[in-house]
């Protein structure tokens, strides 16, 4: 990967809007629901093996948390009929088993379409209500919004604010395989697959699409995102879906699934975060959900059923990685993740600010610094992880074509075989992990961060992370050329990772490391309260806040750099 970025806006692929998989579906939006229902219903009568008492039993749990949900964790989002559907749901299946049907088949044909009705609420909730007019205004208010602020703070003098020296892909810095990407997008399905760190990932993504030229894509969005309402409309603009995290039911579940899997063979480009959250730890993610990720390996499967054998139905997996020197919400990620992991070992009060108020000031804050965001596109994969050529062609490690068409056959046809696919699907998470790794980009921050997090831990050797992180942060300090001194030290491995493709760097981590250091100090964790990592009046290095050094420390983990210390 080189460090060359896109400098411009790319002339999209396809130049109408009636071209767009996205526009053809929100113009077949009736029937494709029906679709996604039908499809839902199969999956559940499989996994409930077409037994009633099964079937009976699925209902009356989706009925049960459904209630639970309502009761204790409620959303402005929710309908507002959301109490009188699930007490409609109920009396339905007290009246199925008050009813003597004589025929186990007439009590599972009842059952069957009080399970449709609940599948059909999910999939209206679900589904992305896309609008090119909306989409085009979104892409212009955020490009000239942002643009204005970045020029604002970089050009001196009145004209700044309507100046265009700078530009977003001067802060954005998008790099690695686009060319591929675009290629790829023209002839198959793309399913995008990125890190994911903060909430403005989505807006962020979606930037990048439509830089590059590309159609819209789908995307599961958090349905808790659409409480605020700059959120809700750009990511209804930008084609998303709704995923609802709180509902945990098998129905509702297996519905998503067969919305993400029939929108992918309906040659809908599709975008989700395999990591299914953000990172709370700020680790890039180590394990998958591989839910949605199962979708594109079953609509793979499916286009070779239906006979579609051509790299027009093929599904190309492409991984992102997205770079950033601070993360918005760092301090409540990692306070939830020490939370969880060191449950009573570990307690510390956060102030919170409400959601519109932290995304905007976040916002004016990132266009009005020097800090920057690089998105690095990784090499388009099949569905087993293989690399794809510039023809969509797959290639085993040794270079050689393979079809994919053969991990899916049995007996000389294309069968289903969903116990093979699930391993499919682990394989491929792998894959992804290793690939974000290799397009993960280092900035100085992250450097700064993993080495004096690595030294104070060294120098703490008897405590444990917990009891670490309560050591008061007045007690911490690092003797600057010991500091710098193992800067070097991890940065030379890092320069060794990069020269075999496990790692990438930016370009600023060759300048001199006296340089690297004072970058990565003044961009750690800039726009928090109390800083991550700074140097004292005495020239030590310091933190005002141990936890979130932490978190920022850990973009560097798994790499095996903990060995040099």
């Amino acid at each position: 990967m080189t460090d060359d970025y896109i400098k411009h806006q790319y002339a999209p692929i396809l130049p109408r809007k009636d071209e767009w998989p996205v526009v053809k579906l929100s113009k077949n939006r009736k029937a494709f629901i029906q679709q996604v229902v039908q499809e839902s219903v199969e999956r559940i009568l499989h996994f409930t093996g077409q037994q009633t008492d099964l079937l009976k039993e699925e209902l009356e749990t989706t009925l049960y948390r459904e209630r639970m949900r309502i009761k204790q964790n409620p959303w402005l989002v929710d309908p507002d009929d959301e109490r009188e559907f699930w007490s409609t749901v109920k009396s339905s299946l007290l009246a199925i088993n008050a009813e003597n049907h004589e025929i186990d088949n007439e009590k599972k044909a009842v059952y069957v379409e009080l399970l449709k009705s609940i599948i059909t609420r999910y999939v209206e909730e679900i589904a992305g209500n896309f609008k090119h007019s909306h989409y085009k205004l979104t892409r212009s208010i955020a490009t000239y919004g942002f643009s204005r602020l970045l020029n604002t703070a970089r050009v001196k003098g009145f004209k700044s604010f309507f100046s265009n020296q700078y530009s977003l892909q001067d802060k954005i810095q998008i790099i690695g395989e686009t060319d591929q990407l675009r290629d790829l997008a023209s002839k198959g399905t793309i399913v995008m697959v990125p890190t994911h760190f903060s909430n403005l990932d989505s807006i962020l993504i979606g930037w990048t699409i439509s830089t590059l030229g590309l159609p819209p894509f789908i995307y599961g969005a958090g349905l808790n995102l659409f409480n605020i309402q700059i959120f809700a409309y750009f990511m209804n603009a930008l084609g998303a879906y709704k995923v609802d995290r709180r509902k945990k039911n098998l129905i509702y579940l297996e519905t998503l699934k067969a919305y993400s899997k029939e929108a992918i063979q309906f040659g809908c480009h599709s975008l989700f975060f395999p990591g299914g959250t953000r990172s709370r730890s700020g680790m890039i993610e180590a394990r998958l959900k591989l839910g949605l990720l199962s979708t594109a390996v079953e609509a793979q499967r499916s286009n070779y059923e239906n006979g579609i054998r051509g790299v027009d139905g093929k599904v190309f997996i492409v991984p992102v990685a997205i770079n950033y020197h601070f993360v918005l919400e760092a301090p409540s990620l990692i306070k939830e993740h020490l939370d969880i992991t060191g449950q009573e070992r570990y307690y510390k009060e956060m102030d919170e600010f409400s959601p519109s108020y932290k995304i905007s000031k976040f916002l004016v804050k990132f266009f009005t610094k020097g800090s920057d965001i690089s998105v690095s596109i990784g090499k388009a994969m099949d569905i087993m992880g293989n690399y794809v050529d510039e023809e969509g062609n797959s290639r085993d490690r040794h270079g050689r074509v393979i079809d994919c068409m053969d991990y899916f056959m049995s007996k000389g046809k294309v069968t289903v075989d969903h116990q093979r696919e699930e391993e499919y699907t682990k394989a491929l998470g792998e894959r992804i992990v290793e690939e974000f790794h290799k397009i993960n980009r280092v900035f100085s921050s992250h450097l700064v961060a993993y080495t004096a997090f690595q030294m104070i831990q060294k120098a703490n050797k008897k405590l444990d992370l917990f009891n670490l992180l309560k050591i008061p942060e007045e007690d911490i300090y690092l003797e600057y050329d010991a500091f710098k001194a193992k800067c070097q030290e991890v940065l030379d491995r890092l320069k060794e990772l990069s020269e075999v493709g496990k790692v990438h760097i930016a370009p600023h981590l060759k300048m001199d490391m006296e340089e690297i250091i004072a970058h990565g100090l003044d961009n750690v964790g800039m726009y928090h309260a109390k800083r991550p990592l700074v140097r004292n009046e005495k020239g030590e290095i310091v933190t005002q806040d141990t936890s979130l050094l932490y978190f920022y420390h850990n973009r560097l983990e798994g790499y095996g750099l903990e060995k040099l210390f």
